[in-house]
């Protein structure tokens, strides 16, 4: 058998790719908002987005400059059950970290341990919708009201998706999207940021370009260049067309994963949430202490099978260097901005168990069956 990734680009017709990009040898515009970039953030907008978004060269820039676009200061109160593009693009903007613990069952920022970090210096809530779970919005975004705080939601996993009805990109006052590789849309490399504030929208949109401004004669920020290129939009465009088909097929395997791994005792599942049209993104498996055999034992079994599943989340990000040395690096300048040692039991609990099987949109029912029987034998 050849290697089985947790995840496996979709690619479209070459002949497709091809025909986005011949205009492109004729006009020899590949950047700076060209002809593709403009149809493929026109196309979004109706109808994905609904509300004022712009596109990004990669999403962890978008996050980034979401944070810089809302002239945060202070600390911003998080999740360490995420991908480290989310501590990161906090730490960046020269803002400190505050770790919230997460929900049991959502594996989200849990709004009961949340209000308890605010303090004068928070700026900020910067949740995650792990896995294309929603977070608890209106909990969130009450408590953000009472204590004026803005709320910026990493969305990366949710496009597609929708609660109640509505984009993920209309919560909060920004929501980031990653349109990378592995995602269920992809420009290759590439992302997106939504904005409640016309005003935050159009500062992100200087910033993605250097700042600049007045016919690129003068810069109004100290901005950086985080445009997508008409490549990645040519992916983009060729990806939307058969996004429906490739939904439809990652449900199909995630349906079978159902099947046999649903009501298994020591195994929770993607959780059931009210309301939400799913983009079946990923395929969780929490391995509890009712489970016969570890989180580790199992994925070793899938292994020696050329099956490679992924500890993901782990380990969080709160327990990774790059967080260590930051906070070294504040206490020897006695910045008075250290992350506050903050207990996240659950988290810690989740990133031990929790194993992310392979999902997308060509995986074969042999395989998941195969995965399934390793598991249950």
């Amino acid at each position: 058998m050849d290697k089985i990734l947790v995840t496996r680009s979709s690619l479209p017709p070459l002949e497709d790719y091809i025909n986005y990009l011949k205009p492109l040898w004729e006009n020899h515009w590949l950047t700076n908002a060209g002809m593709l970039h403009e149809e493929l953030a026109s196309r979004l907008a109706a109808s994905y987005f609904d509300a004022p978004t712009a596109l990004f060269a990669n999403g962890h820039l978008a996050l980034e400059i979401a944070l810089q676009a809302l002239d945060l200061k202070g600390s911003v109160i998080t999740t360490p059950f995420t991908f480290i593009s989310t501590t990161n693009a906090i730490l960046r903007n020269g803002l400190c970290p505050v770790f919230c613990d997460i929900d049991p069952v959502t594996w989200t920022m849990d709004p009961e341990a949340l209000e308890a970090l605010i303090t004068p210096d928070t700026c900020a809530i910067l949740p995650v919708h792990v896995y294309g779970v929603p977070c608890h919005i209106e909990e969130i975004e009450a408590i953000a009201r009472k204590h004026d705080l803005k709320v910026i939601y990493d969305a990366a996993h949710t496009f597609g998706a929708r609660l109640k009805g509505e984009s993920f990109a209309r919560f909060g006052d920004a929501s980031m999207f990653s349109f990378h590789a592995t995602k269920v849309f992809h420009t290759a490399e590439g992302g997106a940021l939504s904005f409640r504030n016309m005003a935050h929208y159009e500062k992100a949109l200087l910033l993605r370009d250097f700042g600049l401004y007045n016919s690129g004669t003068d810069a109004l920020y100290a901005g950086t260049n985080a445009k997508l290129s008409e490549l990645h939009a040519a992916m983009g465009l060729c990806n939307l067309d058969r996004l429906p088909g490739e939904t439809r097929k990652r449900r199909r395997a995630s349906d079978r994963y159902d099947s046999r791994l649903k009501g298994i005792k020591g195994l929770l599942l993607f959780p059931d949430i009210p309301d939400l049209e799913r983009n079946y993104a990923y395929y969780p498996v929490l391995f509890t202490e009712e489970f016969i055999k570890s989180r580790e034992e199992v994925a070793s079994a899938l292994e020696k099978k050329q099956i490679f599943p992924r500890r993901y989340f782990s380990p969080l990000t709160s327990e990774m260097t790059s967080l260590r040395e930051w906070e070294k690096i504040r206490k020897q300048k006695k910045s008075g901005r250290e992350s506050p040692q903050v207990s996240t039991p659950v988290a810690e609990y989740v990133s031990r168990r929790i194993l992310c099987l392979p999902l997308f949109a060509g995986l074969e029912d042999s395989i998941i069956d195969s995965i399934c029987d390793t598991i249950l034998e």
